[in-house]
């Protein structure tokens, strides 16, 4: 069964989601386009609707665009009985790639998707072409030495009151609200009319499933992964790395190492984009797909 995802009025064509049974849970995931494969992963609290500015664009490029709610997230199921980490994710889509794409395909991921498509890229080479990293995150969460002593306590306590049942809810709760999700995305997106009703809804909705509170609350206390300077030596396929200079989250200046490694390797480019935020891809979609497109058609094909 297909369902339409509604978008906006420019884009050329709908996007669709269907339905994949990954180890007992329903996996929501859209393909659109043929040609090379590109697997478009979101970041935390994101999904397939992320992309939507971008989907219909890179398909009529001339590539198989595909995409999907990682476990957990979006529409796709949300148990309580696993552990959420990185590596979870890096099965899911090892296996969605085995399943539904068979081809060497570009990994395309903003934020903790980036992070998720240098594994990819890193562990399993064979079934990937290049990949496409905008403003990668360095964790999943925050690595307990890298935080200043203050800040490192303060999360601490954040993160168990977040676990418990009672607490944790009542938090969640302030969080998800409508006119909360506004302000967070305010600090993140520079350009304002790109925070829509569609897209505060699109993150609103995930979050009323029963199991949403203790999804977020064990992501949150999640192990942070390997880091993007252990991964990136191993990697020799091409490489796009574009960055919102505005983001006040994973801030211009923690991108140096990759800045430093496009200027040492021919096939690692490094794009900033100005007066941007976290999430270029929605903020600055006509910028982010023209780079993405030009750069798929001269180091990919």
């Amino acid at each position: 069964m297909t369902t339409q995802i509604p978008v906006s009025a420019s884009a050329p064509l709908p996007i669709e989601f269907s339905t994949w049974s990954w180890q007992g849970h329903n996996i929501c995931y859209t393909v659109q386009g043929e040609g090379v494969p590109l697997v478009l992963v979101h970041g935390f609290g994101a999904s397939i609707g992320h992309w939507r500015k971008n989907i219909p664009v890179l398909a009529a490029g001339g590539y198989k665009v595909f995409a999907l709610d990682l476990l957990g997230f979006g529409r796709s199921d949300k148990p309580i009985e696993l552990t959420y980490e990185l590596e979870l994710w890096q099965r899911l889509l090892k296996e969605f790639w085995e399943t539904h794409i068979q081809e060497p395909a570009v990994f395309v991921g903003n934020s903790i998707g980036a992070l998720l498509c240098l594994m990819v890229l890193a562990d399993y080479p064979e079934i990937t072409r290049g990949g496409v990293l905008l403003n990668a995150a360095g964790g999943l969460n925050h690595r307990p030495e890298e935080l200043p002593l203050p800040l490192r306590l303060m999360m601490t306590g954040f993160n168990k009151l977040v676990t418990s049942q009672l607490v944790g809810t009542f938090l969640f709760n302030i969080i998800r609200q409508k006119p909360r999700l506004r302000r967070t995305l305010r600090q993140v997106y520079r350009d304002r009319t790109a925070i829509t009703d569609d897209l505060i809804d699109l993150l609103h909705e995930p979050s009323c499933h029963p199991n949403a509170q203790k999804v977020f609350a064990a992501i949150l206390s999640a192990p942070p992964g390997p880091k993007p300077e252990s991964l990136l030596p191993k990697i020799a396929q091409p490489l796009l790395i574009l960055w919102g200079e505005k983001d006040p989250w994973t801030p211009i200046s923690s991108a140096k190492f990759y800045q430093d490694l496009a200027e040492e390797k021919e096939h690692v480019q490094f794009i900033p984009i100005p007066d941007t935020g976290h999430c270029p891809h929605d903020e600055r979609p006509d910028l982010v797909n023209a780079h993405i497109l030009n750069w798929l058609n001269t180091a990919i094909r």
